[in-house]
């Protein structure tokens, strides 16, 4: 069955099997290349007649993962200038006031696309969801602070892609009134910085950040730094009419060799506190400060403008970091001697070592290191962003904690993904080959419930109650404030340095 539906821009034809349909690659913008590569995005041409909407679109142009991070999860390359693009699943085109949930995905805002197996919405649409997953620019395209192009450009689609939401989701069935956004990494970190902005009230109306951070925010100047050796490598003034003269492989080799200094040589004089702070030496371009709809660290513009905040799920896997050093053989080179420089490195007191052992008598230099990393990007964030949530909205925070069967990562970066989207059939080379169905049913129908009407299943997370679900198996189970101690190590050790 091939149903069409109209939008904004004009007819799409999608294609329904097993009781979901689905319309895949829909231009919700115009192409953002030659001069409009670093520019606002503009709503996309009207077509005639009508488009067919039954294959994975364009993606922004990018370079692989490195080979270990490859084999884990693949990489994206989908050519093409309509990049800006939506895929929609839904139950019934012709059901009005659906729940929706909008995904926004990860990969350090340089990677990544809504086209991967593992971001299929069928589940969604199978128990009454209407799902969007949106791509947006990444990159230099998106992110670098560059004289004469506006600031967060990725961060621009993304409240560009809400809109076209907001305007066009009754014509799959979906209610432009209940709207949930949700992303992982980059992603959540992206969720969280529209939480914060002003321009985004009532284009959603719940959020979920899997996996984020609500402290990123470079400070414009630092920025500059980084933008000022991308046009370094590439023998070019940082402006938008020099970077607006080079195509995506130029960029793309840029980007990767000044990705490369900063995770080698992670220097705050040279790159800017912020920058190195934020990134963990894993990453170089993130949303920037531009007093518009980056007033600042999305957590300090929550506290100071409360009456943003919408009902939050907000958590992170139980070893985060091990996905960045295990399959690269980073985590084998800490030692019981180099831990203490290495977290020097990171800004950390190396104090902070002797309190994590001593909660984990049984890990090994290497799972200290990966577990404070872990905090200090991820959860530590994570938690004072739900925190300060909860002061005007309801915010439940969970802790993916189950193992993957694959030696040394643990319960790392990413994983919890396909067991949310229940695509764990697709995921074997993260999850290994026998990853729990029970798992995938119960997060899964955790995140349905909250898009439908709000409710999680836990106990929400308070200044007075820090309640944390441990997503597990054979047994999930909430419990309070689970890492207080190392958390508070941690800060004090970041505080002394």
């Amino acid at each position: 069955m091939e149903p069409i539906v109209t939008t904004t821009s004009g007819a799409i034809r999608g294609h329904t099997e097993a009781g979901v349909t689905r319309f895949l690659g829909v231009p919700f913008a115009a192409a953002p290349v030659g001069p409009k590569r670093f520019q606002l995005p503009e709503a996309a041409p009207a077509w005639e007649g009508v488009r067919d909407a039954t294959a994975m679109g364009a993606t922004c142009a990018q370079t692989p993962y490195p080979a270990p991070i490859h084999a884990l999860i693949g990489s994206d390359g989908i050519p093409g200038d309509e990049y800006l693009n939506a895929n929609v699943w839904t139950p019934d085109p012709a059901a009005s006031g659906l729940p929706v949930l909008v995904w926004i995905h990860g990969g350090a805002f340089v990677r990544g696309s809504n086209a991967r197996a593992i971001y299929d919405g069928t589940a969604f649409a199978r128990d009454g969801v209407v799902m969007v997953g949106i791509n947006y620019r990444l990159g230099v395209s998106g992110f670098a602070e560059i004289e004469g192009a506006p600031s967060n450009r990725g961060l621009h689609d993304q409240i560009f892609a809400l809109r076209w939401v907001r305007e066009n989701i009754a014509a799959f069935g979906g209610d432009p009134g209940n709207v949930t956004i949700f992303g992982e990494s980059a992603g959540a970190m992206s969720v969280a910085a529209l939480i914060a902005a002003p321009q985004t009230a009532g284009l959603f109306h719940r959020a979920i950040m899997q996996s984020g951070n609500g402290a990123v925010a470079a400070d414009a100047e630092d920025a500059r730094k980084v933008s000022a050796a991308l046009a370094a490598e590439l023998g070019i003034s940082p402006t938008a009419q020099d970077f607006g003269k080079l195509g995506p492989d130029e960029l793309r080799t840029a980007q990767n060799a000044v990705a490369l200094a900063v995770m080698t040589d992670p220097d705050p004089q040279r790159w800017g506190s912020s920058v190195i702070q934020l990134g963990g030496g894993i990453m170089s371009l993130f949303p920037v400060i531009d007093n518009d709809i980056v007033e600042g660290p999305p957590t300090e513009v929550l506290r100071a403008h409360p009456d943003r905040a919408v009902p939050l799920i907000a958590g992170t896997t139980a070893d985060e970091f091990r996905f960045f050093t295990v399959p690269a053989g980073l985590a084998a080179a800490i030692t019981a001697d180099t831990l203490p420089f290495v977290l020097t490195r990171y800004g950390i007191d190396s104090t902070v070592a002797q309190i994590y052992s001593t909660e984990r008598p049984d890990a090994t230099p290497a799972e200290i290191f990966n577990a404070v990393l872990t905090d200090l990007t991820f959860r530590s964030g994570t938690y004072d962003f739900a925190a300060a949530c909860a002061t005007t909205a309801p915010a439940h925070v969970y802790e993916f904690a189950w193992p993957t069967s694959l030696p040394g990562l643990g319960a790392c970066h990413v994983l919890e993904v396909p067991f949310v989207f229940d695509t764990i059939d697709d995921a074997h080379s993260l999850t290994g080959p026998t990853p729990p169905q029970a798992l995938a049913d119960e997060i899964h129908a955790a995140w349905v419930a909250f898009a439908t009407n709000g409710t999680t299943g836990w106990a929400p997370f308070t200044t007075e109650e820090r309640n944390v679900r441990i997503f597990d198996h054979p047994e999930s189970a909430t419990v309070t404030d689970p890492r207080a101690t190392e958390l508070a190590a941690l800060r004090a050790a970041i505080a002394s340095v």
